[in-house]
């Protein structure tokens, strides 16, 4: 279908996303997993930020934050997300866009029991977004928690995954003269079959 072939074979959108990133994490000297993600506030301006994808389910790419951000609340209040991942490396990039799914269970806490326990301490003592008097303050602030949430510190309440459950997923390769392959899988709806079209670079 559409002449794929090479690294953009295959029958599953996730899959393929999957295979890259492994290549990526070989190539890439940091972060092989960042991913550029675009909200939108009340008003329609965009915002983007880089996050770091941390799984890729069979119908989802998962993420984590403080649902106390700017952009959980754009999250929450649009229902929809875009990300770019961009691999200078492998001079490839992932985009996709879709509708946003909370993931604040026991999948989050296990995440968060995994990162290191400074990395806890951060989550907790960061108001994330919010004005910050000082980063003396800050730290203060991490060794207040340190001081009180000992050294195994649970899952904050304002902290947890979404998910994003892409409508549209763009695989585009860098090709010569400009000349780049791209193909995009989309769908109207999360229950239909995925449709699958190559698009002029």
């Amino acid at each position: 279908m559409n002449d794929r072939s090479g690294i953009f074979a295959g029958d599953d959108p996730f899959g393929i996303v999957r295979r890259w990133l492994a290549e990526a994490e070989s190539a890439e000297p940091n972060d092989p997993n960042a991913m550029a993600l675009a909200t939108v506030d009340a008003g329609g301006m965009p915002n983007v930020r880089m996050v770091l994808l941390k799984e890729i389910e069979d119908n989802a790419f998962v993420f984590y934050t403080n649902y106390e951000s700017v952009k959980a609340v754009e999250l929450e209040a649009s229902g929809k997300a875009a990300f770019v991942i961009h691999w200078k490396s492998l001079r490839r990039q992932v985009r996709a866009r879709g509708l946003i799914e909370k993931e604040n269970g026991p999948k989050a806490d296990a995440y968060f029991a995994s990162r290191s326990l400074k990395s806890r301490y951060g989550a907790w003592a960061s108001r994330q977004s919010r004005p910050l008097e000082s980063r003396a303050g800050l730290l203060a602030e991490v060794a207040r928690t340190a001081a009180t949430k000992g050294l195994d510190p649970p899952r904050p309440p304002f902290w947890g995954g979404y998910r994003i459950l892409p409508l549209e997923i763009e695989f585009w390769a860098d090709g010569a003269f400009r000349l780049h392959d791209r193909f995009q899988w989309y769908r109207n709806d999360l229950s239909e079959d995925w449709s699958i079209r190559r698009l002029s670079p």
